[in-house]
Parts: structure tokens; C-alpha cells; sequence
């Protein structure tokens, strides 16, 4: 089996000689390239990546901060850091690199960390345990003006459905993220939020009343930062379900004598 392996670092010169270097090894099949932590995520969200040799220092995130993000991904690829600095060896095992490699490279010691890769990727997968969760997504990636930024999902108020896309209105402002609502809502219901409409999942602590409004009802929301709160609409079967939690959900700050639906 041949791997796939995305070659990252803001320095083109030492991009390029990296990418080289990779794509002699018999082991690897196709190398991509980026020039930073945004590009990165973009190739890694439209390819299978296997290891991703990455750079420490560079704009945006650092390959420290985005090793920590690949890390909480359902099946990460396999982390090698390529570096010019040999004090970084600690932070860089702590968020489980397989192997640090230092600049100027050797072609025998790039070997190593392929043949290490390789053995990684082949060895079967151990039997998870009976009660094993997917890991919590506590931060998004989150692309802006070409800038990588990390939300935390506690600073998020809200998200609304954008066809496949979701918008996550945080205290931040609004960022639009690659992942279905549904994904969200079935990752993050045992973290305190509830889905109140097809186009809305709302995070109860922000939840500040609900109302009759015309016919319906909506759910207040309030987000950080903001003076005053957002209406969002609750579908009619989902508000004595969104009451029921939000009466025993001990991560509320919903107060009930705010209810007046």
C-alpha cells in the first residue's frame, strides 16, 4: 500500500525540497503541498491524507495548533514535524507526532520517518473500548480572509443551516463551516446543545426565554457580547422536548419564569 502525504511549510524553497524528497520514497504514491495551516485543511478536507510533514513556525496557525486540530479528527493522519528548531520536540510528541525531523533534512533519516509512517498505517487498528466517544470537537477551524482561526465551541450562541454548510454565530461574529447541521447537532447534543428548528440548533446556556409569537413560539438566544437577544423560531414538535431540556439540563441559565409560551 502506497501512501498519500500532504507536505506542509510557509518557506517555498523548503516546500518544494521536502515534497522532492518525499516523492523519491517508493513508499508514497502522491504528495501534495501547502504553504500554510489554511491550505492544509483545505487539501485535507479534499483528499485521503495518510501523514501530513509539517513545519512548526509558520503564519496563521502553527504546526503545533494544527496538529492539535488534526488530532481530534474521527481518523487523524499521522503527524511528522519538520523543523529547523530542536526545542520543540516536547510540544510536538505531547500532540502526537510520530517523528520530529530537523532541517537541513537527510535523505536517510526522511526515510525513517516513511518507513515509520508506513508501519503506523499498516498495523491494525486496536478494538476500541464498549463506551468509546468520538473526541469532543472543543475547537472549529474556521477560515476567514484566508486566515485560520479556532473557535471554542462554548463562545457559540447558535447555528444556522446553510444548505451542506452551517453558520456558527459565536462571539467572534459568524463563520461559515464546512460540516452538515445534523453532524453538529449529533456531536454536540451531550454538550448542551438542542436542535429547535430544521434550520437551528441552539446552545442552552444562551437561552434566555421563549415566547409566543403569532401562532409559534421562539426560542431567545443570547449572544455573547450582544446587548440583546436573538429570536430564532422552534418547530412545533420540538418545543416540549426544548422545554423538557431545558428544565433538567444542568448546564441551563434558562430561567423558567421566562417561559411564556
Amino acid at each position: 500500500m502506497t501512501l498519500t502525504v500532504l507536505a506542509v511549510d510557509d518557506e517555498r524553497p523548503a516546500l518544494d525540497e521536502l515534497a522532492y524528497l518525499l516523492d523519491r520514497h517508493p513508499e508514497i504514491g502522491q504528495v501534495y503541498q501547502a504553504g500554510d495551516a489554511t491550505h492544509a485543511l483545505r487539501e485535507l478536507n479534499d483528499h485521503a491524507i495518510d501523514a501530513v510533514f509539517l513545519d512548526i513556525n509558520m503564519p496563521g496557525l502553527s504546526g503545533i495548533e494544527l496538529a492539535t486540530v488534526l488530532g481530534k479528527l474521527s481518523a487523524p493522519p499521522a503527524v511528522v514535524f519538520v523543523t529547523a528548531h530542536d526545542d520543540r520536540a516536547v510540544d510536538a510528541f505531547e500532540v502526537g507526532a510520530l517523528d520530529y525531523l530537523l532541517k537541513p533534512l537527510r535523505t536517510e533519516r526522511l526515510a525513517q520517518a516513511v518507513e515509520r509512517v508506513a508501519a503506523a498505517r499498516s498495523a491494525p487498528a486496536p478494538e476500541p473500548p464498549a463506551e468509546t466517544t468520538r473526541p469532543d470537537d472543543d475547537v472549529i477551524p474556521v477560515e476567514l480572509g484566508g486566515v485560520t482561526s479556532l473557535v471554542r465551541r462554548d463562545s457559540i450562541s447558535w447555528v444556522e443551516a446553510v444548505g451542506d454548510y452551517a453558520r456558527l454565530h459565536s462571539v467572534q461574529g459568524a463563520h461559515l463551516v464546512r460540516i452538515p447541521l445534523s453532524v453538529l447537532e449529533s456531536r454536540w447534543q451531550d454538550h448542551g446543545f438542542a436542535r429547535v428548528h430544521r434550520s437551528y440548533l441552539v446552545a442552552l446556556p444562551m437561552v434566555t426565554g421563549l415566547r409566543t409569537a403569532g401562532s409559534g413560539t421562539v426560542v431567545c438566544v443570547r449572544a455573547n457580547g450582544a446587548s440583546e437577544a436573538t429570536e430564532l423560531p422552534v418547530s412545533r414538535r420540538q418545543v416540549r422536548e426544548l422545554k423538557d431540556r431545558l428544565i433538567r439540563d444542568p448546564m441551563r441559565s434558562y430561567r423558567s419564569g421566562d417561559d411564556r409560551g
